[in-house]
């Protein structure tokens, strides 16, 4: 089923990213994750898929991008029963560190397992998000920007000179924009309903940050038409050496957290886009990491068209 040119697709998720619960009715709940891999066996993608268990990232590598105070404080602020609010939308209780380490090492294995050639790109299921964070910020339900950390791990463990991020979230990735805006090693794009949370990235930050603001009721069409527009040549001229995608699936047409009009058949198409650039530029270096997508059911169907793609099946 596999093309001749696509190795196996990693899945990388842990245990512990179940236990991180906001609260009943916080839509960033545990549920999300159970409900893509009901998806992915329901379409016959799991077994197809190089399963592996994330690590916890080490102090070290979250400081790459993290301060070491702004990491105590979190550790600080721990609950040992109950919850303790960061902001009115983003809340911890006692298992919620471990989960963040554990979503932060996730994508640093899954540069381990794509540079070693292990697996030919990978997909990171895990909770909480992350690019909403900031360097010493946490919010938008994010604790540690996971991708911003595996991008940082790629460039200096393995060298990587240019790494792009392309992040399709109905939020705009303020907190990878925060992290990177100054290192022209990173070329960001991304799209976002506008005026929306979090109220930034209409304004670019660094000449490195492709944001594009598209208005309320954006459908795929219109969509498609950006990415063709603005991204693609983007990417090709700044040829990137590894990619990584902020995969947030709440454009979608189902989930109520936004008021755009995506589907899968959308979700599908811009992962191809995207291969396409990795295997012009990258060598196929692919690492997407799980970001926003609400709605359960357009979550899992939205997972399983990116992660078939991914795959090559």
């Amino acid at each position: 089923m596999h093309s001749a040119d696509d190795g196996i697709t990693a899945y990388l998720t842990h245990s512990a990213c179940t236990l991180h619960d906001m609260g009943q009715g916080h839509p960033e709940c545990p549920g999300r994750l159970a409900a893509i891999q009901d998806r992915l066996i329901a379409a016959q993608l799991w077994d197809f898929l190089l399963h592996v268990d994330a690590p916890a990232a080490t102090t070290a590598q979250l400081m790459r991008v993290h301060d070491e105070a702004y990491i105590e404080r979190l550790t600080t602020m721990l609950p040992g029963h109950g919850y303790v609010h960061i902001d009115p939308d983003t809340a911890i209780n006692r298992f919620s560190l471990l989960a963040a380490y554990h979503a932060a090492g996730a994508g640093i294995k899954a540069v381990d397992l794509v540079m070693q050639r292990k697996a030919a790109n990978a997909f990171c299921a895990v909770r909480p998000p992350g690019h909403h964070a900031e360097r010493n910020r946490a919010m938008g339900f994010c604790l540690f920007n996971n991708l911003a950390v595996a991008a940082a791990h790629a460039m200096a463990e393995y060298g990587i000179e240019r790494v792009a991020i392309v992040d399709f979230d109905v939020h705009h990735g303020n907190g990878s924009e925060d992290i990177f805006c100054t290192d022209p090693r990173v070329l960001m794009v991304g799209f976002f309903q506008h005026p929306f949370f979090p109220y930034s990235g209409d304004e670019p930050r660094g000449p490195n940050m492709l944001n594009v603001p598209l208005p309320r009721a954006t459908t795929g069409v219109q969509f498609r038409e950006m990415v063709v527009e603005k991204w693609l040549p983007a990417l090709d001229v700044f040829a990137p050496q590894f990619i990584f995608v902020s995969a947030g699936f709440d454009a979608h047409l189902e989930d109520d957290m936004s008021s755009m009009g995506l589907v899968e058949a959308d979700y599908a198409w811009v992962t191809r886009q995207i291969k396409q650039v990795a295997r012009k530029h990258a060598q196929g270096r692919i690492v997407s990491m799980l970001e926003g997508g609400y709605d359960l059911s357009a979550l899992g169907r939205s997972v399983a068209a990116h992660i078939k793609e991914l795959a090559g099946l």
